[in-house]
């Protein structure tokens, strides 16, 4: 099988090196560009050691010209410049986005929470946000690849399969996350400098972060009734992985162990989603340097309630991992290529 060739934009933040580190290990993918701004006429072994002895361009400027022999960009940016890049696609280029330009069906729901008019909406309707075990089917119809936000992978992952079986009530969810500093970008240091980031816990976005909406939005494909719920995020002092601890009231028929089968049953034939024995205590430990999703069903001190444990790597599971998982899926490679 030939190789693609990819190109990287937003190649040197915390999300694209770690992209960089799982494409130099798939057989499939030859590294054509690597892009990025301040960065240009650098190597990208100045943000890794561990890139060191491998083969990479160096970062250049990124120019549509660039695209004359590429088959998939993976875009790291920030929020807005997958939009831009995105107009110059031809028909067969994938563009796989990391960032949010394309999670959210419309244009007036991106201005709403991102607070940016969208300059792309027209192509709106040619990308998918794609979870690969809800949806990762549906991949071979679209161009743009929207991958989801780290938090709301934690999230949708064990809820999604219990709005469709309807166990769950739908009112009244409360998520609690807690992510390590990385989710923050290489620009954290300067963002929470007076936050003592090595040695205090701080909530963020509390009631309006912007992944409320896209966790609202795939929701609200898996149930009739109306839906809320509440999330509120958190800094802690780590660098990587996330804890989404999530409490749900239980609809009259259902238990903890119908909820476990549940979530067992769904995911019996996927790779990276493992449901552990009942109240198991997991932590982000368990996940690091993995694209594996950890998710614990627990007991409440009440029968009608329950405690969902779900843990994952923010720049694998909830980033360049998945990008991966979509790009493995979209042109039929192995789902484990370069994953292991």
């Amino acid at each position: 099988m030939p190789k693609l060739n990819a190109l990287v934009a937003g190649s040197t933040g915390y999300i694209g090196v770690q992209l960089i580190k799982l494409l130099v290990k798939h057989k499939y993918i030859n590294i054509k560009y690597l892009c990025g701004n301040s960065s240009v006429g650098k190597k990208i072994s100045n943000y890794d050691k561990l890139l060191t002895n491998k083969k990479l361009p160096k970062i250049i400027k990124f120019s549509k010209n660039l695209l004359r022999d590429i088959d998939v960009i993976f875009t790291a940016l920030p929020n807005g410049e997958a939009q831009d890049i995105s107009k110059h696609l031809t028909k067969n280029i994938t563009l796989i986005d990391l960032a949010a330009d394309f999670r959210l069906e419309k244009g007036s729901e991106y201005l709403k929470w991102y607070k940016q008019k969208h300059r792309a909406t027209h192509l709106i309707k040619k990308s998918l946000y794609s979870l690969p075990e809800i949806n990762g089917k549906e991949l071979s119809k679209y161009q743009i690849i929207s991958c989801p936000g780290c938090y709301p992978t934690s999230i949708l992952l064990p809820l999604i399969p219990l709005l469709k079986s309807k166990l769950i009530k739908v009112r009244d969810i409360i998520i609690d996350s807690k992510s390590g500093y990385s989710g923050a970008g290489r620009g954290v240091h300067k963002k929470y400098k007076d936050k003592n980031l090595y040695e205090s816990l701080s909530a963020y976005g509390v009631g309006f972060h912007r992944h409320n909406s896209e966790i609202d939005q795939m929701l609200k494909k898996y149930t009739k009734k109306k839906i809320s719920f509440s999330f509120t995020p958190h800094l802690t002092p780590m660098f990587r992985g996330i804890l989404s601890t999530i409490y749900i009231d239980l609809e009259s028929r259902a238990s903890q162990l119908k909820v476990i089968k549940k979530l067992k049953d769904f995911y019996k034939k996927d790779n990276f989603v493992k449901i552990l024995k009942a109240n198991t205590l997991i932590s982000t430990n368990d996940v690091i340097g993995t694209n594996k999703c950890l998710i614990s069903v627990c007991k409440s001190k009440y029968n009608n309630k329950i405690i969902i444990l779900s843990a994952i790597d923010n720049l694998i599971k909830g980033g360049a991992g998945q990008a991966i998982q979509n790009l493995n899926i979209k042109f039929n490679f192995p789902l484990k290529t370069a994953l292991q």
